[in-house]
């Protein structure tokens, strides 16, 4: 298993047919090159089989965003799939599809793609002019005014947020909705509601009708966050939603049709999780149409001073009353600082520190002296944050799981003590640690601080 430094940079699920019984034995057809690929006796047909067993025009393939649709043509004798007759039938790797006396199986792996980079230094709001970054600016330009389902992998702080945002606005979806779910922010009792919405009495609390996560998207684009913590247990959910493109309430009986993109992030190696039976193979083949791994910023400290630019100029914190800028120049000696620093919090952190810094800054310059001190002041942190995390850890425990209890402790007292300074005011707390009201919410009802029957008007 390569180390996630090493892993391709930009793959793309490929799907193939391989004869493994029949008059045309071990050849091979790649379903990438058609919409339609058709199959029959007829020699018009994308993959003739001459099999007196098989009907003139047997069946056919149809490529869909996410997985391919086998559909029988009133054949002779039937379509099987792993032994049952079909009419219609999505595929999933493995398959071994029968048709008179011919199999052909259904094979799909991801292929490394080494895309051209872009001529472009930027794409969306990203910007970069490595060759990693202008490679995924390619890919991007490529598969953005598609329906391809998608696959960000990143550490966190990489901007896998922006690379989502930034294909749905490069789609042909742009003016459609575009909604973020966070599956780490909900309680595993609500994700199954937040996703799919529920019905007035479904369950206590349900107090009215309520349209999930995907329903808001339709027509336009649902972005799945930390698709990795999403529970063994609720993944199947998702897969059916995929499958059928439809959902159904919670409460409900009715099916409710879907028409969204679906683009997923995550911080994990899924296909590491998937060998180690974390999450399923078929929701992961599903999803993973389209792969890009984000690079960490200390794999691309070029692009900084392009980094630099673009926050200093979008920052809200750099912005005065009057609309020009607080700092409007950092020398050379800080920027060297900053490339030579290794980025745990990759872009998220370089932009904390360039609020830092903006408060530093003389005549609209930040200098070298400025980013040593902010630099000393973050050593200086992290010497104390050992003593701090390290207590009540748990050695005995697998790291991942230990790693989850101290997080999950500090989540909890933070935000405990965070709804205590503002009186119980979900809204002012959520302006205070600037994050989203709602993702707020999902915490609090997930760490039990805030009961789930709690009305949402009455947190005001």
């Amino acid at each position: 298993m390569p180390s996630d430094e090493q892993r391709d940079l930009i793959s793309l699920r490929k799907c193939v047919l391989v004869i493994i019984d029949g008059p045309i034995k071990s050849q091979k057809f790649d379903l990438g090159r058609k919409k339609i690929t058709r199959i029959g006796k007829k020699n018009d047909n994308d993959i003739m089989i001459t099999d007196q067993t098989v009907s003139r025009a047997h069946l056919e393939i149809e490529a869909t965003a996410d997985s391919y649709l086998l559909r029988d043509l009133n054949s002779t004798n039937g379509t099987f799939i792993n032994g049952i007759r079909v009419k219609e039938a999505f595929l999933s790797p493995g398959d071994v599809i029968t048709v008179g006396n011919t199999k052909l199986e259904y094979q799909a792996f991801e292929e490394k793609v080494q895309m051209e980079p872009s001529k472009n230094s930027f794409f969306g709001e990203m910007v970069g002019k490595s060759k990693k970054m202008r490679q995924i600016f390619g890919i991007l330009e490529r598969i953005s005014p598609t329906l391809a389902t998608v696959i960000i992998e990143g550490e966190t702080g990489t901007g896998k947020e922006l690379v989502a945002r930034a294909i749905h606005n490069n789609s042909l979806r742009k003016d459609k909705p575009f909604i973020v779910f966070d599956c780490s922010a909900v309680a595993s009792n609500l994700i199954e509601s937040e996703l799919f919405g529920h019905m007035k009495g479904s369950f206590t609390g349900a107090i009215k009708d309520r349209k999930g996560a995907f329903e808001m998207a339709t027509t336009g684009t649902i972005f799945l966050d930390e698709i990795g913590e999403l529970s063994i247990d609720l993944q199947p959910k998702l897969l059916r939603a995929l499958e059928q493109r439809e959902i159904k309430k919670v409460g409900s009986t009715q099916p409710v049709q879907l028409d969204v993109r679906v683009i997923c992030a995550t911080n994990r190696n899924l296909k590491k999780e998937v060998e180690e039976g974390r999450f399923r193979e078929d929701l992961y083949y599903r999803l993973s149409v389209v792969k890009i791994q984000l690079p960490p910023l200390r794999q691309r400290n070029d692009d900084i001073p392009l980094i630099i630019e673009k926050l200093l100029s979008t920052a809200r914190y750099n912005k005065k009353p009057d609309g020009t800028y607080y700092a409007t120049r950092i020398e050379d000696d800080a920027i060297r600082l900053l490339q030579r620093y290794q980025w745990p919090g990759n872009i998220r952190e370089l932009n904390n520190i360039l609020e830092r810094a903006v408060s530093f800054s003389e005549n609209g310059i930040v200098n070298g002296q400025h980013m040593q001190f902010i630099f000393s002041e973050i050593d200086h942190r992290t010497d104390d944050s050992k003593t701090v995390t390290t207590t009540g850890v748990d050695s005995n425990m697998p790291f991942k799981e230990a790693k989850q209890k101290v997080l999950e402790s500090f989540e909890k007292d933070y935000l405990v003590e965070l709804l205590q300074k503002n009186k119980n005011n979900v809204s002012k707390a959520a302006r205070e640690a600037k994050i989203d009201r709602k993702h707020l919410r999902n915490l609090l009802i997930k760490y039990g601080i805030l009961d789930s029957q709690t009305p949402e008007d009455d947190e005001e």
